[in-house]
């Protein structure tokens, strides 16, 4: 058999071929599964991740469902601008029904406060410490939100038994609109 240069470059076309393959269509194409590969692996994490938090979703949409009803609750405890009066009477009843002497009542203007709005009155009242205290508990077990600011406590008497306090009782309320 003779070679010649002809069988010499069917020789060395047949030794390239491969070669010429793997360098012009698998390299390629092996970069591009791998690249498809990467994408695959971060759009399975995304959806994990995304999986997740629509789980919390649920949940989040359930306790804003128990936030609302808490706030609903909460203004539920707020009276209207036309009951602070039936408050304000309230509070001067259970002042007399704890022993303690009528209380006096100085109104100060209404105080915004957030959506709502907020009733400051300059009380004080006279009687014993047991009174005091029972009517400091009655006021805390009240169904309406109020609070107690500026506390000051004096003592009227030698044995410790007589008290004059003065305070603060703010009465929160919500302002209804008239149409």
């Amino acid at each position: 058999m003779q070679f010649g240069i002809r069988e010499l470059v069917l020789f060395l076309t047949v030794l390239l071929l491969p070669v010429v393959s793997y360098m012009l269509v698998f390299r390629p194409q092996s970069a591009s599964i791998e690249s498809a590969k990467i994408e695959i692996a971060h759009k399975q994490e995304m959806l994990s991740k995304l999986r997740i938090e629509t789980a919390r979703n649920d949940d989040l949409q359930l306790i804003n469902e128990q936030i609302i009803g808490r706030i609903h609750a909460m203004e539920s405890m707020l009276p209207s601008n036309k009951e602070v009066d039936q408050i304000v009477r309230q509070v001067s009843g259970l002042a007399i029904e704890s022993g303690l002497s009528s209380p006096t009542l100085k109104s100060i203007k209404p105080l915004a406060a957030a959506q709502f709005r907020e009733q400051p009155l300059e009380m004080s009242i006279e009687g014993s410490w047991s009174g005091f205290y029972e009517f400091l508990l009655k006021i805390e077990q009240m169904p309406r939100i109020t609070r107690i600011i500026d506390l000051k406590v004096e003592d009227t008497s030698s044995d410790d038994s007589e008290i004059k306090a003065s305070f603060t009782l703010s009465i929160f309320f919500r302002t209804e609109v008239t149409s």
